[in-house]
């Protein structure tokens, strides 16, 4: 079907009749398309396109498609939950997908012929194209591509009632962009594949000096394996116990999840570590196979313990302080990240060099980046980062 084949009032009492993607009628795009339809003119038209750019798009198909995507209805939550669909599902599935392929195909000159003068009014860009054939094939890979707000965003915090937020500017790191720590990264990913092929994977403790790289690590895999369906929700300290009702959220979701926790520490007075202990002991409520808890740490056994902690009134102090010590241990993967030596330390500076397209004498790069660590008291892949930009900004 194309537009020749229907008017604009048919669309009109097409797209009013949506039921499976009832929501898109609220959409601002969509609904002042249909007060057009309903009263054409110079004003209505220009609310739509304005509307239209102001989402970003100046292609209305890619909008539809884009809105299809994003679409959290019953269907694909039947789906994504390995549930079946109604066979009178499916029918109003397919109807509302042609109705909104003949979206796709809308064209200025398809409203402008109901404007009087129409000479000064804007332009947008559409295209035929198979809007049913594109989403049944993101339907049969929902495991890869996800819906709702999973389906166009990687990385997500959360709010204080527990619900999932996207974040408007996710780090956008590869692991082209980190050098060293060969082994670490493998440990990582080969865990994370185990994770998206549905086999058992581990929790993972990332523990060194600062600045080695273990945040970045997390987000680069996080990055490198998205299009494979993985996502990543970090979690702040004082949120540790929100973490059961985000992964009963998760949990029916075909995706596969990394909780991410960063630079987590607790005093040995703190007793919010026993939200997170419940979950790496995997209680009934926080157990799920597509969800793992990535944590960073700069102290290998995460509890801060003064030589003052060791004495104390507590009758059975020695199993209280084993308890503590003990949930390092927790993590199923322990991956260690420690500052490097002089020669490795040279060797990333002078990769992110070359990464950068800097044009120095080998010799004086890195008596540069070996003065800056003898002023910082140290050497890492940070610094080495701090270093090459410090060039960079003064070409």
């Amino acid at each position: 079907m194309t537009m020749k084949a229907i008017d604009l009032i048919e669309l009109q009492n097409r797209l009013e009749s949506l039921t499976v993607f009832r929501a898109l009628l609220s959409d601002k795009v969509i609904s002042s398309l249909l007060e057009f339809i309903a009263h054409p003119c110079n004003s209505s038209y220009c609310e739509f396109v304005s509307n239209l750019y102001n989402y970003g798009f100046g292609n209305l198909t890619d909008y539809v498609k884009s809105l299809c995507d994003s679409s959290d209805n019953i269907v694909v939550r039947l789906i994504g939950q390995g549930k079946c669909v109604p066979d009178y599902m499916k029918k109003s599935l397919v109807t509302e997908l042609e109705t909104l392929q003949l979206l796709c195909a809308v064209k200025p000159c398809d409203l402008q012929q109901y404007i009087q003068n129409c000479e000064f009014l804007p332009d947008f860009e559409s295209a035929e194209f198979e809007l049913y054939d594109y989403y049944n094939h993101k339907l049969d890979n929902i495991g890869r591509y996800g819906y709702g707000i999973y389906s166009q965003n990687t990385m997500f915090c959360v709010a204080d009632d527990a619900s999932l937020v996207p974040v408007e500017h996710p780090d956008p790191i590869r692991l082209s962009d980190l050098f060293g720590y060969d082994l670490q990264k493998k440990q990582i990913i080969d865990n994370t594949k185990a994770l998206l092929s549905g086999k058992s994977a581990a929790n993972v403790l990332l523990s060194g000096d600062a600045g080695t790289g273990k945040s970045s690590t997390v987000k680069a895999v996080c990055n490198e394996l998205s299009g494979s369906g993985l996502r990543i929700v970090e979690v702040y300290k004082h949120q540790l116990a929100l973490i059961p009702r985000v992964i009963s959220e998760l949990s029916s979701n075909p995706l596969k999840f990394i909780i991410f926790i960063d630079d987590i520490s607790f005093s040995t007075d703190d007793d919010s570590f026993n939200a997170l202990k419940a979950v790496l002991e995997g209680s009934v409520c926080a157990k799920s196979d597509n969800v793992v808890i990535y944590a960073t740490s700069n102290r290998r056994h995460i509890i801060k313990e003064k030589f003052s902690d060791r004495d104390g009134d507590d009758i059975h102090r020695n199993d209280t302080m084993q308890e503590q010590i003990s949930l390092s241990e927790r993590f199923g993967l322990h991956v260690s990240f420690h500052k490097p030596d002089k020669a490795d330390y040279l060797t990333i500076v002078t990769k992110l060099a070359e990464k950068n397209g800097l044009n120095i004498e080998k010799s004086e790069l890195e008596n540069g980046a070996e003065r800056l660590a003898l002023q910082r008291g140290g050497r890492s892949p940070r610094l080495a980062l701090h270093y090459i930009n410090s060039l960079l900004s003064a070409d």
